[in-house]
């Protein structure tokens, strides 16, 4: 299995269309996936300039262009799913981009199975902090 085979972190199409959206509108920008506390657990979008990626973040990965990362302690939880970002009708997180647009992004998961999981194992995320 190579890399691209198995991703820990994908789009729909529908969400594919709004982060080219809103990439088109505001630049260079950057998902976080908030771990709870005022907008639940949602995936926010940022502006890369606006939003500082800690050195306890870890990169899932890229969809659409876009980096995606999340705190290592809440990776420890989600780590042996594959998290498919969605978009539905309704009002976004307070600080992310896609408020204004009537559609909030959404996290699905599904588990790896066996084999991806044994792939995914030897090779790890990347550290935000280096």
């Amino acid at each position: 299995m190579s890399q691209e085979d198995i991703e820990r972190v994908v789009a729909t199409p529908a969400a594919i269309e709004l982060i080219e959206q809103l990439r088109a509108e505001h630049g260079d920008v950057l998902f976080h996936q908030s771990g709870g506390c005022c907008d639940g657990s949602a995936p926010m979008m940022f502006p890369a300039s606006e939003f500082m990626v800690g050195g306890s973040d870890v990169k899932l990965g890229t969809i659409a262009g876009v980096p995606f990362y999340m705190s290592e302690s809440q990776f420890e939880y989600w780590q042996h799913t594959q998290l498919i970002i969605d978009c539905v009708k309704g009002n976004g997180g307070m600080f992310s981009l896609e408020r204004p647009t009537g559609l909030r992004f959404l996290t699905r998961s599904r588990l790896f199975d066996d084999a991806e999981w044994a792939w995914l194992a030897r090779h790890p995320v990347e550290s935000a902090g280096g």
